[in-house]
């Protein structure tokens, strides 16, 4: 079945940098659009950046351009979210999703925690 396995979340002060990884298995990885989202205390969620299976990034948020990079590595079937310069704001549960098969359905990750505070 399709699985979705997020690590890297944690503890981080501001200014810091974490790196986000999504090992997914049971989908053709190599295929599909991948996304990272998040979703903070009291916030909807949000959308982070979006990459084609080309490895085309298609969408970043305004909110972290120049901050994060997305990119994935179809060979080991994982995705990645790198994130630099982090602000407070930036703490929430991000997710990783595959949009997966036709019609399309988004399949999620269980979320990683990242918080970022001094």
């Amino acid at each position: 079945q399709v699985q979705l396995v997020e690590s890297g979340g944690g503890l981080v002060q501001p200014g810091g940098s974490l790196s986000l990884s999504c090992v997914t298995s049971g989908f053709a990885f190599g295929s599909v659009i991948m996304s990272w989202y998040r979703q903070g205390p009291g916030k909807e969620r949000e959308l982070v950046a979006r990459i084609a299976a080309n490895g085309v990034v298609l969408s970043v948020a305004d909110s972290v351009k120049g901050r994060f990079t997305i990119f994935r590595e179809n060979g080991k079937n994982m995705v990645t979210l790198q994130m630099n310069r982090l602000k407070v704001e930036d703490t929430a549960v991000y997710s990783c999703s595959a949009l997966v098969g036709w019609p399309p359905k988004d399949y999620w990750g269980q979320g990683t925690q990242v918080t970022v505070s001094s």
